[in-house]
């Protein structure tokens, strides 16, 4: 089973300014916030590699510390304020982007792979939970050109 290494890239379109995001390396309460920033209202992105491998029906698998959730509905967590480490906030949430929406091709490009996320919510607050809930704009992977 071939293995292929594949950069990720998610920005996070105009998050609410003076709170921390980061990205979420490591599982359950075993987990750290890198690439932690505070938003100053502008985008902010977060670049890290996943391995692919074949899952059990030919789509891309992904793995790796990073990845979240069992096979077939994998996923990436932004965290944020004080799942972020923020201790002067009130908001505490995460993000989660799914990994389900890259495709074999993108994957066979070998060129970063990119995600352009709501970064604030409808209540006006940074966007949590589920990034395709229907709230939220649509939003898809895309090779980065």
């Amino acid at each position: 089973m071939e293995r292929i290494e594949v950069t990720l890239r998610i920005v996070l379109q105009q998050p609410p300014p003076g709170v921390d995001f980061g990205l979420q390396k490591g599982r359950g309460r075993i987990y750290e916030t890198v690439q932690k920033e505070r938003s100053k209202g502008e985008d902010l992105a977060f670049n890290f590699a996943v391995t692919v491998k074949t899952g059990k029906d030919g789509s891309p698998d992904f793995v790796g510390p990073f990845v979240q959730g069992p096979s077939g509905e994998r996923f990436v967590y932004i965290d944020i304020g004080t799942c972020a480490g923020q201790t002067n906030t009130h908001w505490s949430r995460r993000l989660k982007i799914p990994l389900s929406g890259i495709t074999r091709e993108m994957v066979n490009a070998k060129v970063l792979l990119l995600a352009r996320v709501p970064g604030t919510g409808t209540d006006g607050g940074p966007s949590c939970a589920y990034a395709w809930r229907p709230r939220i704009p649509a939003w898809q992977w895309q090779l980065d050109s």
